[in-house]
């Protein structure tokens, strides 16, 4: 899908849409993709319109074209038009990761009507953000230099879909090998991995304001290794009206740790919004 925004030149978003009821928009984590969402993705359909994006420079999606960044400041307004080109006003916006900051600033800025934020980026100290940019460049590397034949093998295997993945699963043997190469893929090809990096460590990217007008989720895997549980307690602290949930025996990446929970949580959330 290409989005015209004004005053700026057009860029390109891949999506995958299904359901119809009440729009949810799902937004993945810095070097993956939309099919993150898989195993949530038609539980959800059930009973919503969901759409999945590829966020720039992620995924299918092309890189952003100059003079467009990376930053908060550029990226959320785009993702507002982007809402506009898909003719959805005002969903419920889920995300993990980047993905769960990024749904953040879109509740503050009026454009989402309920928030559940999965592990979101921007609540961590300057160690704990060195540490995960740190791993996530140990990742991207990982990924770049494993030839295609190699992964496929690695990913044939349980050990070698832990050794690909337990950073950001507590249970990676359940992802089949199939998601495991095509998520390493999109890691190594990423063009928006760099500049994402590169507009953290800039910006110092922290969420620090309070939502008042819509209801927000917070969920925290017990077992993420990327950003620790307790920084979902200065979440909490940041958005006292938040709710708070532990998922328990989940990773970074908990939709597919367990995607029945993680389904339970957005629909409270949207419940909450409907109430």
């Amino acid at each position: 899908m290409r989005v015209r925004p004004s005053g700026g030149p057009d860029f390109e978003v891949v999506h995958e849409r299904r359901g119809s009821g009440a729009p949810v928009l799902l937004l993945h984590g810095i070097g993956h993709h939309w099919q993150a969402w898989e195993p949530v993705l038609s539980a959800l359909a059930a009973s919503h319109e969901v759409v999945a994006v590829d966020l720039p420079g992620f995924g299918a999606s092309p890189a952003l074209p100059p003079p467009y960044d990376y930053d908060l400041g550029t990226v959320v307004p785009l993702l507002a038009r982007t809402l506009e080109a898909l003719g959805i006003e005002r969903p419920h916006v889920v995300g993990n990761s980047l993905g769960g900051l990024l749904a953040l600033e879109l509740g503050l800025h009026g454009h989402a009507r309920s928030v559940t934020a999965l592990s979101p980026a921007g609540f961590w100290t300057e160690p704990e953000r060195r540490y995960a940019f740190g791993v996530l460049r140990g990742m991207r590397a990982g990924a770049s230099a494993l030839p295609d034949g190699a992964l496929r093998g690695l990913a044939r295997t349980a050990a070698g879909r832990a050794a690909l993945t337990s950073t950001i699963y507590a249970r990676p043997g359940r992802r089949s090998p199939e998601a495991v190469v095509a998520e390493t893929r999109a890691l190594r090809d990423a063009a928006g991995f760099a500049p994402t990096l590169a507009a953290g460590r800039r910006d110092d990217v922290r969420f620090t304001r309070d939502l008042t007008d819509v209801p927000v989720t917070l969920a925290w895997g017990d077992r993420d290794r990327l950003l620790p549980p307790r920084q979902g307690v200065r979440a909490k602290q940041t958005i006292p009206g938040a709710r708070l949930v532990r998922l328990n025996g989940c990773g970074h990446v908990p939709m597919n740790d367990d995607p029945a929970r993680v389904t339970r949580v957005v629909l409270d959330t949207v419940a909450r919004a409907t109430a």
